[in-house]
This record gives C-alpha cells, structure tokens and sequence, in this order.
C-alpha cells in the first residue's frame, strides 16, 4: 500500500499531456498489485493464490520500468526514483518469496 501511495505521489507531478498515458499505466500497476494479492488470498486453492501472486509479480516488473521511463523523460527527479525503486525492489523480493514458500508446500 505504501508503494501505491508513493506512485500517485510522484504521478501527480507528471505533466497533464501523460495523465492518460504513462501516469495511468503507473497507477494501474502498482494498484494491481495489492489487488492481486487480495484476489489471489481468498481463491480455494494454493494453486490459483500462487498464480495470482505471479500476475500481482508481473505487474510490479511492469511498475519498474515505468519508472525508469519516467526517470528517463524527466517526469521525475532522482529523489522520487529512489523513493520508489526500492519499494518496488522490496515488494518484489517479498512476493518472490512467498511464492517459493507457497511452491515448497504443495
């Protein structure tokens, strides 16, 4: 969630001609990924939480280089790209390892 708040944070200062453009895709990443994992929580199986946990992966990979083509086009400034990058890098590392937990027990 923190994640999702700092990407709104940052995407507000994008310039209007991208709201709908890279500004969406931000957003939509990073609330894709907590909404995944909440989908994927209440599924009956560890199978569908797992491959949910994978799209909820997917999406946070997705975020990464959205921010760096942000980075890139000067939407933002440094200080925002190392808020942010290692939110991700940790919301990544975290899902990879459930995951892995998830696959040892099945």
């Amino acid at each position: 969630m923190d994640l999702v708040s700092g990407v709104y944070k940052i995407t507000k200062k994008f310039p209007d001609d991208e709201r709908f453009g890279l500004t969406s895709q931000m957003r939509r990443s990073a609330v894709s990924i907590p909404s995944n994992i909440a989908e994927g929580r209440v599924r009956r199986t560890t199978k569908d939480y797992i491959h949910f946990l994978h799209v909820a992966l997917g999406s946070s990979v997705e975020l990464d280089t959205q921010l760096d083509i942000a980075l890139r086009e000067n939407f933002i400034q440094n200080v925002d790209y190392n808020e942010i990058s290692p939110l991700i890098g940790e919301v990544s590392r975290m899902l990879s390892g459930l995951i892995s937990s998830l696959n040892a027990k099945r």
